[in-house]
């Protein structure tokens, strides 16, 4: 039960920043806005209420006792409109009219309680209350010996304006605050924003030259860290870009050279040996190389994603693949055209051998782009679908271990895309092969 109540009011609470803040600082204004309002009419509106109740009904028995110690022609000339005049009252007798018997004495609505309590404490007569006079007014009208007493009160002697204007200006100033308060943690909240853009950029490789620490000291702060964090990655990158490329010449020079006096030896099965070993080499430290380089210094830029797939198809298709390709045109995104096109080559690559058919699709899915490569090879198991994207391994009782590769084509592919926002996910194929499934946000 407490799971549940905490889950609902979780998905009633609002989820940025901005709205929880609002929430934070607007919720006491409210609650004692409440809390305000409650007393005043419990104590303000009740009491003024009453009392003004109490005027009317006192006004009313004045007349009453007035008209039974005078006649009629003195209520004509003087009574009335010394009521009319001095109390605000419309009054009038009209002779020989008698009210229906009733035994709640007039209290028709809840509205006038206070009143009716007061013309039965104070009149001693029965008497009706009418609120559907003309106007703006309430008719009372009053049984005595000889007729009714008729007389017209005007709401405003009932209820106290004062509780109106009360009402509109803690409304009026609740809202005001709020209004305030938005303005004010808006500004507060757009250095996180704006740190979380930044971090969002750098996290899929794109420059934020314009990132500074503004705001609150505590988001300076932060700001400030990742400042300091994204300069130690890039200077680490650089580090290992320029450390890979001399490695890389120092690997390659005497690679070449055995190759040299190979080439010099003449032919034979024992020299053709040695050269497939140096090709499987070379094709080894090319892979290691591609992983540990990644992505290098290359800059992303607006590119045609539509255009590199389909050159890299086509290359496959040159070295007798059977791929089918199916895409959206105007596909594009801002990559580092080199880096996604050896993400693109390896997926596809590695599912032309394992697999007799490959069908490639690619398309727009709300704001990223989705392209999916089918093969109906072996597959690879659920549980070792992960284990496939580590460095260096490779599932030999999934994938023929004759096919070469240094088991870091879907490695190389993941970390890729990975470092501009998107993933990379296998599943099943509906042909019973693998299914590569690759999203890239635009």
């Amino acid at each position: 039960m407490v799971n549940l109540l905490t889950g609902m009011i979780k998905r009633v609470l609002p989820r940025s920043l901005l709205g929880r803040s609002l929430l934070i600082v607007v919720m006491p204004l409210v609650l004692l806005q409440v809390v305000v309002t409650i007393i005043f009419y419990d104590r303000h509106w009740d009491t003024i209420t009453r009392r003004l109740a109490g005027a009317v009904a006192g006004d009313v028995a004045m007349i009453v006792e007035t008209m039974a110690q005078t006649n009629a022609d003195q209520r004509a000339d003087w009574i009335f409109p010394a009521a009319r005049q001095a109390m605000n009252l419309e009054a009038v007798f009209i002779p020989g009219l008698r009210l229906e018997n009733r035994p709640d004495w007039g209290r028709d609505t809840e509205d006038y309680d206070d009143l009716a309590d007061a013309l039965e404490e104070r009149v001693g007569h029965p008497f009706v209350i009418d609120e559907t006079a003309p106007g703006r007014d309430v008719q009372v009208r009053v049984q005595l010996a000889a007729g009714v007493l008729a007389v017209l009160v005007p709401r405003k002697r009932l209820f106290s304006t004062t509780t109106y204007i009360v009402v509109m200006w803690m409304v009026g100033t609740a809202l005001l605050l709020i209004v305030i308060a938005t303005l004010f943690m808006r500004n507060q909240v757009k250095p996180i924003r704006r740190l979380a853009a930044a971090a969002d950029s750098f996290g899929k490789g794109r420059e934020v030259p314009t990132f500074k620490p503004e705001g609150a000291a505590e988001v300076r702060q932060a700001a400030a860290a990742f400042n300091l964090m994204r300069e130690r990655l890039q200077r680490y990158i650089s580090q290992r870009t320029e450390m890979l490329a001399g490695v890389s010449h120092d690997l390659r020079t005497p690679l070449t050279r055995m190759r040299l006096q190979l080439a010099m030896m003449g032919h034979s099965p024992e020299i053709e040996e040695l050269e497939r070993d140096l090709g499987e080499m070379q094709r080894m430290i090319d892979g290691y190389l591609a992983f540990a380089r990644g992505e290098g210094g290359e800059k992303p830029v607006p590119s045609d994603v539509t255009g590199l797939l389909e050159e890299v198809v086509a290359l496959a298709r040159k070295g007798g693949a059977a791929i089918d390709l199916h895409h959206e045109e105007s596909l594009s995104a801002l990559v580092r055209p080199e880096a996604f096109r050896r993400c693109l080559t390896n997926l596809i690559d590695n599912a032309v051998r394992h697999g007799a058919h490959v069908a490639v699709r690619a398309g727009r899915r709300g704001d990223a782009i989705e392209l999916v490569v089918d093969d109906d090879g072996p597959g690879i198991p659920p549980e070792q679908r992960e284990e496939v994207f580590k460095p260096f391994v490779r599932l030999d009782d999934s994938r023929n271990p004759e096919t070469g590769g240094g088991g870091l084509g879907l490695t190389i592919a993941r970390d890729v895309i990975r470092s501009h926002g998107g993933d990379v996910v296998l599943g099943e194929s509906p042909t019973g092969g693998l299914r590569v499934r690759l999203w890239l946000p635009v």
